[in-house]
């Protein structure tokens, strides 16, 4: 299977996933609002209207996967990798709403507490909702980190964020079932709330450190240690490094020193090579802009090429292309 042919693989299944987390994310919001008439409990109404959230944020995520599904246009050249970020912001803001009127329904079940009629049934379709919830977030993280799709790895995140707050809810109602203390259940949602705004407010900073592509340490260090295992002889340093990533799409670029006397061809080769690595070895996507830069005397000590006609220092040692080096705006001494 081709590069293009294992992307569109990945791109339906993608697709498929989040069709599949839309259609269970609305058939258990239906089943929390039917617990919520049966039993009264805020603490359950709170689930429920997370539930809301899931559902029109995996109708948005859809739409995110389409759009990055897509090739790169006239209109869009760096494809269109960015709507995962706007996926993943606008989740976490409906997430931060969620919790605000989570938070107030809470308030008033503590000041005027009510008794919740039907307990015992509605512990039991909490469970099978948290349950399935389980499976559901689970699979979406482990396609989404495969696909390295931030619209499933948002999406599983909440799913797994209403598992926690669905737990804690049927703890919290069982201990109300135990006690009798009815206000019990307004501090329990309260304290969901609480929860989910944390949770809403990590994707918020997340999507918007994307959307300012904002250097991302894990990535470059990768980067760094896949070139540094790759490299050649004359490849002699590498300053000015960037990368960031959009949907599935990895952008990078860098200069790249070469010995000076290299032909135009053979710079080339040596530019398309170390592209070659990158593609083959970081996976996805990868579009890399090298720039080849011809060395000077300065460069002349941590240069290996041998035989060269033009160096004017000896050959000392080769620096290590550690990320602060090879990051570095300006040439490392």
């Amino acid at each position: 299977m081709n590069a293009n042919s294992a992307e569109s693989e990945l791109a339906r299944k993608r697709i498929i996933a989040v069709c599949f987390s839309l259609l269970v994310g609305t058939a258990l919001m239906g089943l929390k609002f039917y617990n919520y008439s049966l039993t009264g409990s805020t603490a359950i109404l709170s689930d429920a209207l997370e539930s809301i959230i899931n559902v029109v944020a995996s109708g948005f995520a859809l739409m995110s996967v389409i759009l990055v599904s897509r090739p790169p246009d006239f209109c869009h050249p760096y494809g269109h990798g960015k709507i995962e970020y706007f996926s993943a912001g606008f989740e976490g803001a409906l997430i931060v709403i969620a919790a605000v009127g989570i938070v107030h329904q809470g308030y008033q079940q503590i000041i005027t507490p009510h008794e919740l009629p039907h307990l015992e049934a509605g512990l039991w379709l909490l469970m099978l909702t948290g349950l399935v919830n389980l499976v559901l977030g689970l699979g979406l993280l482990r396609l989404g980190r495969r696909s390295r799709s931030l619209t499933l790895i948002a999406d599983g995140k909440h799913v797994l964020t209403d598992v926690c707050s669905t737990v804690g809810v049927l703890a919290g109602l069982l201990l109300v079932r135990q006690t009798g203390l009815y206000w019990l259940d307004g501090a329990i949602a309260c304290l969901m709330a609480v929860i989910i705004l944390v949770t809403g407010a990590r994707l918020m900073r997340h999507s918007y450190a994307g959307l300012m592509d904002a250097a991302d340490p894990e990535l470059l260090n990768e980067i760094s240690r896949l070139v540094n295992e790759q490299r050649r002889e004359n490849w002699i340093d590498i300053h000015r490094l960037r990368a960031w990533r959009a949907g599935n799409r990895l952008f990078l670029d860098f200069h790249l020193i070469l010995p000076r006397d290299l032909t135009l061809e053979d710079a080339h080769a040596e530019v398309m090579e170390l592209r070659r690595i990158l593609e083959t070895r970081l996976g996805g996507v990868v579009e890399a802009m090298i720039h080849a830069e011809p060395c000077s005397e300065p460069e002349c000590p941590i240069c290996g090429f041998d035989p060269c006609r033009l160096r004017q220092r000896p050959f000392k040692q080769r620096k290590p292309w550690v990320l602060e080096r090879l990051t570095s705006y300006f040439k490392a001494p």
